[in-house]
């Protein structure tokens, strides 16, 4: 350990002096090599936990909604746009967005289910 003075003569420690002197030879060599994957393990864990999974229970409930629309529903799909279901087809449904008019869409572009009543909040602009 080595003590350096400095201008204020108050002596001050080498930190890095002081760690070379308090490490042990036998840490200086390989160590475990399995030591390192242990905190990699621990953040795919939170990873995945915090991520992964709320994603795929989040997608795992849309298509339980996109597979449950019927005739008569009214929908907000990803163009922004609302309207009523008309026809269900085995991949598209056939939409009426306004008196005499009617549109084929995929099922994957529907966003929401809306009640009778709703209206399109904020959240919904995304």
């Amino acid at each position: 350990m080595s003590l350096v003075l400095t201008d204020n003569k108050e002596p001050t420690m080498d930190w890095f002096a002081i760690s070379m002197a308090m490490a042990s030879p036998g840490e200086q060599g390989g160590g475990n090599p399995f030591g390192l994957f242990i905190p990699m393990i621990v953040i795919f864990a939170i990873f995945y936990f915090m991520l992964i999974r709320p994603q795929q229970r989040k997608e795992k409930e849309r298509k339980a909604m996109i597979e449950s629309v019927e005739t008569g529903a009214r929908i907000l799909f990803s163009g922004g746009i609302i309207g009523t279901i008309a026809n269900v087809k085995e991949s598209t449904l056939v939409v009426k967005i306004a008196d005499n008019v009617k549109i084929e869409i995929a099922r994957g572009a529907v966003n929401k289910v809306l009640d009778k009543n709703e209206k399109p909040g904020k959240e919904d602009a995304a």
